[in-house]
């Protein structure tokens, strides 16, 4: 997925820009009073954030941010490296002042039974993908609302994330109760028809991915992963903690797919804030390597780790213009959700951009491993020679790679589809616009191909497609920022419907244009989460804040609800929606469940959970007397 999608909270806000060698040790130097935050800001953040930087968020998007957003990414989040010159004392007087404005949290609303009752029921909506194929498909018997049902959402409840300055944990149902992750590190139990918390865990950072459940160990346990790279197994009645593990022992690693279930493992995929970290000269770029985990659920004990660079990088013996060492190879990350073949006993996973020149085979690639010993099965590579990290954005610094991008990753899970005929295909789409049908049985060979949007670094299919039965839906970001982008051609945001057997189109739903002129290109037109398929309807939200859901047939509007504003929140605190990225709804027992607020260089932020359904029928009174 595109990085400055992924972890674009405040980059640069913290001395990111100013983070080569010798602006740290001038702020080290000057040992700037923590009394007088203005001079902090000045040293470390000014640059970017006064100066016109593309996405850099100013005063005001700080306020948007919060204090604590902005304190937790400085401690434990993105910017860790880049803040480890300032002392704690400094790091709080400047979350404090580029915080000012924000609201206070409230406690939010404890229910009454403080545990779940234990379901031998495994929920029926694992992981981001949602089935091991990654479909994102949810049966009628499962979503629980009809094409008639959807015309008639209403808001249920809504829930305040505390603390938190974008939402995008894909809930998972279990046991009656909405298990998500949050910003701060906060993983909530919430009962699925009030919204008040049962329980609550604290991880270490931010959980961003989605929570599934296994009901066949000793005990039910839950999984996921924060943005630290550690790894946890809970038990999802009370909360507590049963193991934890650090997926990789490279110090950028983060989790950002959501780790998928599967019998006695759970495969976590590796992706890394290394790109940014190669935004400062001095930083030996790069080492890091993207690839896949298995954990055994029982004990969390990692059983193989698979890279998608299998040669390890060492030194060139070069150094960069500002005396960085160099290494090589490097990059290929997995930003999503592993998808499980149960028949050929592989799973499948898209990969990012190479970090370092030349770029490895298999970056901007489709990889199938095997099951059981992860080793490589085989590789499909759709663009070649595509190398870039952050240094390449602020302007070329020393460690850009000669290719200087385009940056067009695999961010999106792999969705195998079986066709009418029984045939088996793996449906992947790209940043670059492309989607792709390959052959499971002939190493990955391309079946067809069908270019649907303009693509771009921020442009094409991001976090997720969707397909029910007989179609394949593709959401299309296509947000244009210019000559970065390096493509040409219309950009055509919106949603595609597309014959999984040929590629042809079937129908195209353009986004709307709403925003106003005065709130863009906070407020764009790009449909980037992942899109949420029912039998016959398909629901996909925008950067714009609207939710939208389709018929799946037709393509034509069913039910648009705008997220872009206040709420009253199940604890009394409003919360606000805001752009609506990574994570698509979930559709299960009637309620419709759905994250809004997503802070994205100058995307909107917003920190609210919504939960929907059909009002019941008004029962008849008795007839009046006559």
């Amino acid at each position: 997925m595109s990085k400055r999608a992924n972890t674009w909270i405040i980059l640069f806000a913290l001395a990111g820009c100013e983070s080569a060698k010798e602006s740290t040790e001038a702020v080290t130097t000057a040992a700037v009073e923590p009394a007088d935050p203005q001079s902090l800001y000045e040293a470390n953040c000014a640059r970017c954030h006064t100066e016109p930087f593309p996405r850099a968020p100013n005063l005001v998007k700080f306020q948007l941010i919060g204090r604590d957003a902005i304190y937790a990414t400085m401690n434990d989040g993105l910017m860790r490296e880049h803040a480890d010159h300032l002392s704690d004392a400094e790091r709080q007087a400047l979350a404090d002042h580029l915080g000012a404005g924000s609201k206070p949290t409230v406690p939010i609303l404890a229910c009454e039974q403080s545990t779940l009752s234990a379901s031998d029921d495994a929920p029926p909506l694992q992981g981001f993908g949602l089935t091991l194929e990654s479909t994102r498909f949810i049966t009628s018997e499962v979503a629980g609302l009809s094409k008639d049902d959807v015309k008639n959402l209403e808001l249920k409840w809504a829930f305040a994330y505390p603390g938190a300055a974008r939402a995008r944990s894909q809930p998972s149902v279990y046991a009656g109760a909405v298990l998500v992750g949050s910003h701060d590190g906060t993983v909530y139990a919430l009962d699925l028809e009030t919204g008040c918390a049962h329980w609550t865990f604290k991880a270490n950072a931010e959980v961003r991915n989605a929570i599934s459940v296994a009901t066949y160990t000793e005990s039910p346990r839950a999984f996921f992963g924060d943005i630290g790279g550690m790894v946890y197994a809970i038990d999802p009645t009370d909360g507590s903690l049963i193991w934890q593990t650090l997926a990789n022992d490279h110090p950028d690693v983060t989790i950002t797919g959501s780790p998928r279930l599967y019998q006695d493992k759970l495969y976590v995929p590796l992706s890394s804030s290394e790109w940014a970290s190669a935004a400062d000269p001095a930083y030996p770029c790069c080492t890091f390597r993207g690839g896949v985990a298995a954990m055994n659920i029982h004990s969390g004990e990692i059983e193989w780790t698979t890279y998608s660079i299998p040669e390890e990088p060492k030194p060139t013996g070069e150094r960069n213009s500002a005396g960085g060492e160099r290494f090589h190879p490097a990059g290929a990350p997995v930003w999503n959700s592993p998808t499980i073949d149960t028949q050929r006993g592989a799973l499948y996973v898209g990969t990012g951009e190479a970090y370092t020149s030349p770029a490895a085979d298999t970056s901007d690639a489709v990889l199938a491993m095997d099951l059981e010993t992860g080793e490589l099965l085989w590789s499909f590579q759709a663009i070649a020679g595509d190398a870039w990290n952050m240094a390449c954005f602020i302007g070329g610094g020393p460690n850009c790679p000669e290719e200087d991008g385009p940056d067009l990753d695999f961010g999106a899970s792999p969705v195998l589809f079986t066709l009418p005929n029984g045939r088996d295909v793996i449906l992947a789409g790209q940043k670059s616009g492309d989607v792709y049908a390959l052959d499971p049985n002939n190493k990955g060979q391309v079946l067809w191909h069908n270019k649907v949007g303009r693509g771009g670094f921020d442009g094409g299919v991001h976090w997720g497609m969707a397909s029910n039965t007989t179609t394949l839906f593709a959401p299309i970001a296509d947000t244009i920022y210019g000559e970065a982008d390096k493509v040409t051609g219309p950009a055509k945001p919106g949603l595609f419907a597309l014959d999984p057997a040929s590629g042809e189109t079937l129908w195209h739903a353009p986004a709307p244009d709403i925003c106003p002129p005065e709130d863009k290109p906070a407020c764009n037109r790009g449909f980037s989460a992942a899109a949420t398929a029912l039998e016959d309807v398909v629901f996909s939200g925008a950067y714009d804040g609207h939710m939208r859901a389709y018929d799946a047939a037709t393509g034509d509007l069913l039910w648009d609800f705008n997220t872009r504003q206040d709420f009253e929140t199940v604890s009394g605190e409003i919360a606000h929606g805001g752009s609506i990225e990574a994570d698509g709804p979930v559709v299960v027992n009637g309620h419709v469940l759905l994250n809004s607020g997503y802070t994205f260089g100058d995307r909107m932020p917003g920190n609210v959970l919504l939960a929907f359904s059909v009002p019941e029928p008004i029962a008849a009174g008795p007839p009046e007397a006559q």
